[in-house]
C-alpha cells in the first residue's frame, strides 16, 4: 500500500507518469473467534468475535446452528438448554469471511439438597434433588463418599483413615437416593454428588458434612484395681481401650448389696467398709449418652487375717506376720503366684522360638540368608525361589469382578504394575484418557501409549467392555493392526478400586483424522501429496484384510480409529464393538448402543446385521476422509436423515484432486447389495498397483508457475470465473490512472459477483490497450510490488514513490 509512479526508458530518454496510489482492501480478516466451552443448562454466557479491515465498516454477523441470531452474544446470551454451535460472519464491501465454529455444550446443574434422610449408628440414607439439564434427561448420578479428617472432640475414625474414599457408586435415574451401611458410630463423613447426561457430567456439588448417631463405649474400663486402707477401699480404673463411639458421659461402680454409684468422668471411688473384715463384690463401666458400655468381670476382694486382693486371672495376698514361735504354714496363695509367673514365661520362650523360625523361613526371594565359615571365608548359602504366582493374578482379577471367560482370555497378556511408569496425558475423553508410559523388559526399556479408565463415572458393564477389546486385540499380529502389549491393574487412592491399564505400542502421530486435519487447519498446514494419501488407505486395507481373514468384524472403521506411528504408517485400531464370527459370515447386534451411523453399512442401518462387507462400506468413507484431508462426510445431512438419504441413491461426491480411479474404488465399496463390493483383498491389490503407478511426489515450493490462458467457462485457482473473459493481465497496457489493486494474504480469496468486478475495473478499461501477446518477461509470481515488461528494446517499470 502506497505511491507509485511508471517508468519508461527508451533510447531518447527516460519519462515519469503521475503518481498512482495502491490500497490495500480485502475481505475481513478475524482477531477473536468463537471458541469451544461447557457451560450449565439455562445459565448465561458470553462469547466473543472480532474481526478488520480494510475496508471498513465491518459488520458481524452471529449463526447459531447455521442460521443468523440477532442476540448480541458479546455482551451476554441468557442461556441455552440445548447443545449449540455459534460461528459468527464478517461483512465488508469486499465480501463475506466466516469464522470457525464453537460448540457450546450444555451440561446438567449440579445437584442440590444433599442431605441425610435417615440416620442410626451404622447406616445413613442419602437423597439429593438432581440438577436441571435442559432438554437432556440426567440419566444417572455418581456418589462419592470419604471419611471426613477433621473429626472433633469424641469423634473416631474407625477402621479407615482421614480422607479415604469410602464408596463411589453410579445410581440410575429417577432414584435419587442411596443407603451407606456398615459406617462407624459417632463418626463425620462428607459426601459429593454429580449427575449425568447424555451431553456429559455436572460439577460436582460442595462437599457436604453428615454424621452417624452415637453409639456406647466398645470396650469395659482398663486396670482396675482395689487397694484396701483400713476401714476403706480405694477402686480406680483407666478409660476404655478402642472407640468410645460418642462422647464419654461418666463411669457406674456396682458394689455391695448391690449398690450402684456414679463417679462423673472421675476415674477412682473410695468405698467404706461396713466391716472391717467383710468382702467387696464390685465392676464398672463407662457410658455415652446412647447408653452403657460392657461391664468389666465381676471382681471380689477378700479381707481376712490375709489380706487377698482376687481377680479373675491373678490372686495377690498380703500375710500379717505370725506370732513369734508358730511355725510358719503352707501358703497355697503363693503357690498360685509362682505357677502363674512361670507359665507366662514359658509362653514368652515358646512365642520368641516361633518368632525365630518364622524369620529363617522362605521369603518370596529365596531362603533367609545363613552365614557359615567354608575356607576360612564368610559365605551365604541360599535357593533361589519362583517369584511369580499366577493364583496372586487370579486374585485382582477376581476383585473386579468381571466374568469367568474373559478373566480366561486376559490371564496370560497381565504385565506387573510395578514395570510400568506413567508420563505425561496424550488425550483425555468422557470415560478415559491416554497417557504416556515406559514399560520394562527383560532387555530393553519400551516406550508405550498407557489406556485408562476413569472408575468414577464408569459401570461393571462399561469396564467389561473396555477389558473385552484388549481381549480382542491379544489376538491380533499384523504390521497394519494395533497389537496389545498388556493389561495391568492399579489401585486409584482417590476412587478406593482397582483401575484396568490396557498397555498398547507407542504411536507418535496420534489418530489418523486429526493428523489430516491438522494438516489442512492447523497453525502449521502440511502439504500431504496424493502418493502419501493413497498410502494411508494401502496400510488400512492391508490391516483389515488381515482381520477379515481371521474373521473379525470391526464395525467402527474411521479415520479416527486408525492410528499413525513414527514410520507413517497405518495401524486399524479401537476394537471396541469389533466382534469374531463364528458360525456363518455375519453377526446381529443383540442390543442398541451408539454406533457411528455415518459410516455404517445400509443393510447395517436398517436391519442391525454386519459382515465383512459393512466393513467395505466403512472403508469406502475412510477413504473419502482421507481424500478429503479430514472432513466429516455428507455434511448438512443429519444423522436421522442418513438412511433415507442413502436410499434415494445419494453417495458421498468425488473429492476435489481426488483420482478418477480411486474415487471408482470408493463407489464400489457403496453398492447398495453386499455382494457387488469388492473384498478387502481385491481392494488393497486395486491401491498398491495405483500407488506404484504414480510418479514420485513433488513439493509444491517448487511449483513456480501456474496455467492461467484457461477459456472463461473454467473455473478459476480460487473457484470463481476470468471476469475479463480469459486475457490475462499482462495484456493491459494503460495510462496515468489510479487504479486499487487487492493484495491478499495467503488462502485469503473471496469470490466477487460479476457485475462488482466489471465495475471495479469499468473505469480504467477506456484508458487501456490490449496487448496482443504477452510479454516474455512477465514475472507471474503472487505479492510482487515491482513489475518489469518489456516489449522489443522498451523497458516499463513500477516504481513505488518516497
Amino acid at each position: 500500500m502506497g505511491s507509485y509512479r511508471c517508468a519508461v526508458q527508451s533510447e531518447s530518454g527516460r519519462l515519469l507518469s503521475e503518481e498512482g496510489v495502491i490500497q490495500l482492501e480485502g475481505i475481513p480478516h478475524f482477531s477473536v473467534e468463537p471458541r469451544h466451552m461447557s457451560v450449565v443448562a439455562n445459565v448465561s454466557f458470553s462469547l466473543r468475535c472480532a474481526a478488520h479491515g480494510p475496508p471498513d465498516p465491518v459488520r458481524v454477523i452471529w449463526l447459531q446452528d447455521g442460521a443468523p441470531s440477532f442476540l448480541n452474544l458479546s455482551s451476554s446470551h441468557p442461556g441455552l438448554n440445548r447443545t449449540s454451535t455459534f460461528s459468527c460472519e464478517a461483512h465488508n464491501s469486499k465480501g463475506v469471511s466466516t469464522s470457525k465454529s464453537g460448540t457450546i455444550t450444555v451440561l446438567p446443574s449440579p445437584p442440590q439438597n444433599v442431605s441425610a434422610v435417615e440416620t442410626n449408628q451404622t447406616a445413613l440414607r442419602l437423597s439429593w434433588q438432581p440438577g436441571f439439564g435442559g432438554d437432556y434427561p440426567i440419566v444417572r448420578c455418581s456418589v462419592q463418599v470419604r471419611v471426613q479428617g477433621s473429626a472433633g472432640s469424641g469423634f473416631t475414625l474407625g477402621k479407615w483413615p482421614p480422607d479415604q474414599m469410602i464408596l463411589n457408586q453410579n445410581v440410575h435415574i429417577p432414584a435419587a437416593t442411596v443407603l451407606m451401611e456398615e459406617l462407624e458410630p459417632h463418626s463425620l463423613y462428607a459426601v459429593r454428588v454429580a449427575c449425568q447426561s447424555s451431553q456429559g457430567l455436572s460439577e460436582w456439588s460442595p462437599w457436604v458434612e453428615l454424621q452417624t448417631a452415637e453409639g456406647v463405649p466398645e470396650n469395659p474400663p482398663s486396670n482396675v484395681t482395689a487397694t484396701p486402707n483400713g476401714t476403706e477401699v480405694l477402686l480406680a480404673w483407666e478409660v476404655p481401650r478402642g472407640k468410645l463411639n460418642g462422647e464419654l458421659q461418666g463411669f457406674l461402680v456396682e458394689y455391695g448389696t448391690p449398690s450402684t454409684v456414679s463417679t462423673g468422668l472421675d476415674t477412682a471411688l473410695s468405698i467404706n467398709l461396713t466391716a472391717p473384715l467383710s468382702n467387696v463384690t464390685f465392676r464398672v463401666c463407662a457410658y455415652t449418652a446412647t447408653g452403657l458400655g460392657p461391664w468389666t468381670p465381676m471382681q471380689t476382694l477378700v479381707l481376712t487375717p490375709s489380706v487377698c486382693l482376687i481377680f479373675p486371672e491373678l490372686m495377690v495376698c498380703f500375710c500379717p506376720p505370725l506370732p513369734s514361735g508358730t511355725p510358719p504354714a503352707f501358703s497355697w496363695h503363693w503357690w498360685y503366684v509362682v505357677m502363674a509367673i512361670a507359665g507366662a514365661m514359658a509362653i514368652a520362650v515358646l512365642m520368641a522360638v516361633y518368632v525365630a523360625k518364622l524369620r529363617r523361613k522362605e521369603t518370596r526371594f529365596g531362603e533367609a540368608f545363613e552365614p557359615m565359615m567354608e575356607s576360612g571365608e564368610l559365605v551365604v548359602r541360599y535357593r533361589a525361589r519362583r517369584t511369580y504366582s499366577r493364583r496372586t493374578t487370579e486374585a485382582t482379577l477376581n476383585s473386579l469382578g468381571i466374568s469367568d471367560e474373559l478373566k480366561q482370555k486376559l490371564q496370560d497378556v497381565m504385565v506387573d504394575r510395578h514395570k510400568l511408569t506413567l508420563g505425561k496425558t496424550l488425550g483425555e475423553g468422557e470415560f478415559g484418557s491416554v497417557m504416556e508410559g515406559l514399560l520394562s523388559q527383560e532387555d530393553a526399556v519400551l516406550k508405550v501409549a498407557v489406556k485408562t479408565m476413569k472408575i468414577a463415572v464408569c459401570t461393571r458393564s462399561e469396564m467389561e467392555d473396555f477389558l473385552r477389546e484388549a481381549a480382542c486385540m491379544k489376538e491380533f499380529d499384523h504390521g497394519n493392526v494395533m497389537r496389545l502389549l498388556g493389561v495391568c491393574l492399579q489401585t486409584v487412592e482417590s476412587e478406593g478400586y482397582p483401575s484396568p491399564v490396557v498397555i498398547l505400542p507407542y504411536m507418535k502421530h496420534g489418530d489418523l483424522h486429526s493428523y489430516l486435519l491438522y494438516s489442512r487447519l492447523g497453525d502449521c498446514p502440511v502439504y500431504l501429496p496424493s502418493q502419501m494419501l493413497i498410502k494411508f488407505m494401502t496400510d488400512i486395507a492391508r490391516g483389515m484384510e488381515y482381520l477379515s481373514s481371521k474373521n473379525f468384524i470391526h464395525r467402527d472403521l474411521a479415520a479416527r480409529n486408525c492410528m499413525l506411528n513414527e514410520n507413517m504408517n497405518v495401524c486399524v485400531a479401537d476394537f471396541g464393538l469389533s466382534k469374531k464370527i463364528y458360525n456363518g459370515d455375519y453377526y446381529r447386534q443383540g442390543r442398541i448402543s451408539k454406533m457411528p451411523v455415518k459410516w455404517i453399512a445400509i443393510e447395517s442401518l436398517a436391519d442391525r446385521v454386519y459382515t465383512t462387507k459393512s466393513d467395505v462400506w466403512s472403508f469406502g468413507v475412510t477413504m473419502w476422509e482421507i481424500a478429503t484431508r479430514g472432513q466429516t462426510p455428507y455434511p448438512g445431512v443429519e444423522n436421522s436423515e442418513i438412511y433415507d438419504y442413502l436410499r434415494q441413491g445419494n453417495r458421498l461426491k468425488q473429492p476435489p484432486d481426488c483420482l478418477d480411479l480411486i474415487y471408482s474404488l470408493m463407489f464400489s465399496c457403496w453398492l447398495l447389495s453386499p455382494k457387488d463390493r469388492p473384498s478387502f483383498e481385491a481392494l488393497r491389490c486395486e491401491l498398491e498397483k495405483a500407488l506404484e503407478d504414480l510418479p514420485d511426489p513433488q513439493d509444491p515450493d517448487e511449483i513456480l508457475y501456474v496455467n492461467m490462458d484457461e477459456s472463461s467457462t473454467e473455473l478459476g485457482a480460487v473457484g470463481g470465473r476470468d471476469p475479463l473473459g480469459g486475457l490475462p493481465p499482462f495484456c493491459l497496457k494503460g495510462r496515468d490512472t489510479v487504479t486499487t489493486v487487492e493484495v491478499h494474504h495467503p488462502n485469503r480469496y473471496v469470490l466477487c459477483p460479476q457485475h462488482e468486478t466489471n465495475r471495479t475495473l469499468s473505469d480504467s478499461l477506456d484508458s487501456l490497450d490490449i496487448c496482443p501477446q504477452p510479454p516474455a518477461g512477465w514475472d507471474a509470481r503472487p505479492h510482487v510490488l515491482h513489475m518489469t515488461l518489456f516489449t522489443g528494446r522498451t523497458a516499463t517499470s513500477f516504481l513505488k514513490s518516497d
